[in-house]
C-alpha cells in the first residue's frame, strides 16, 4: 500500500471536489459499487467539511454500503501513485493541487445538489438526480477502461 491506495492491480481514480461532502462521495461509492473488478476508488476535498446525510441516503437506496465513508483531505493523497485524478466540481478544478504520482486529470462538473435545493427541488430529489448523473458518466467515461 502506498499512501491511501492499495497496490491490487487495479487502476486507482482520485474523486476530487471542494468539500468532499456530496459528489466525490457519491463518485467513490458509486464507482466501488458499480466498477470495484477494475478500478480502486477514493476520494477527496479541498476543504473536507463530512459527508451529507442526503448523500449516504440516496447511496444506500441503491443498496450501497456508507459506513466507510468518510470525508478526507486531498493532502492525505499527494504523495500516492494514482492512475486519474478526477475533479468533480469547477471549484476543485482550480484549486487542484498537483499530485506528483498522477498518472492523469480529468474534469466533470456536476451541480451541487444542495443548489439545485435553491431552485426549489425537493432534497432528495435532488441528490438523487445528482447521484444517477455521476453513475451515468462513470458507466460511460469507465466501463471501457480496464
Amino acid at each position: 500500500m502506498v499512501g491511501n491506495v492499495p497496490s491490487s492491480g487495479k487502476r486507482s481514480v482520485l474523486f476530487l471536489c471542494t468539500h468532499n461532502s456530496c459528489r466525490s462521495q457519491m463518485a467513490e461509492a458509486l464507482m466501488k459499487h458499480t466498477l470495484s473488478d477494475r478500478f480502486e476508488a477514493h476520494s477527496a476535498g479541498i476543504e473536507p467539511s463530512g459527508v451529507d446525510p442526503r448523500a449516504r441516503r440516496v447511496l444506500e437506496e441503491l443498496g450501497i454500503e456508507t459506513s466507510s465513508l468518510r470525508s478526507k483531505s486531498a493532502e492525505e493523497f499527494l504523495d500516492d501513485d494514482i492512475d486519474m485524478v478526477v475533479t468533480v466540481c469547477d471549484r476543485a478544478k482550480e484549486a487542484c493541487p498537483f499530485f506528483p504520482g498522477a498518472g492523469g486529470y480529468m474534469h466533470r462538473s456536476f451541480v451541487d445538489p444542495p443548489d439545485l435545493i435553491g431552485e426549489g427541488i425537493e432534497p432528495l430529489e435532488a441528490f438523487r438526480r445528482i447521484r444517477d448523473e455521476i453513475e451515468e458518466w462513470l458507466l460511460e467515461t469507465f466501463s471501457h477502461l480496464s
